[in-house]
């Protein structure tokens, strides 16, 4: 592993869609922190996030579809509307994020917080 910012870059942009899921991780609400035992989880559809930077800050919403290509998530009620009326959902990095509730239907999900306590 290089400390190079090149190379971190290279590694980032050329990384493969499962390793990019990893990367996207997003820091857990202080609530589930003491609840799970961990400061972050990946982030999948179905949260509950809250935006802490940007235009939207302090607005809740659901995760929609997150984009492991761009490295983007798509949150319900965080949109734009366009000239001709139609309103789009605005990308937002995973860091500018906080999941404030975690869907733990998954029991791959279940398995990592088992695994961290």
């Amino acid at each position: 592993m290089s400390k190079q910012p090149r190379k971190q870059r290279k590694a980032l942009y050329n990384a493969p869609l499962h390793t990019r899921r990893k990367r996207m991780a997003v820091n857990l609400s202080k609530d589930l922190q003491e609840d799970y035992g961990r400061r972050s989880l990946s982030i999948k559809s179905g949260d509950k996030v809250k935006v802490v930077r940007g235009d939207f800050r302090d607005y809740e919403g659901k995760v929609e579809k997150v984009d492991y290509k761009n490295y983007r998530v798509l949150v319900a009620g965080v949109t734009k509307n366009k000239t001709d009326g139609t309103s789009v959902f605005l990308p937002t990095h995973p860091s500018n994020l906080v999941i404030v509730d975690a869907d733990m239907k998954d029991d791959f999900r279940n398995k990592i917080i088992d695994r961290k306590v």
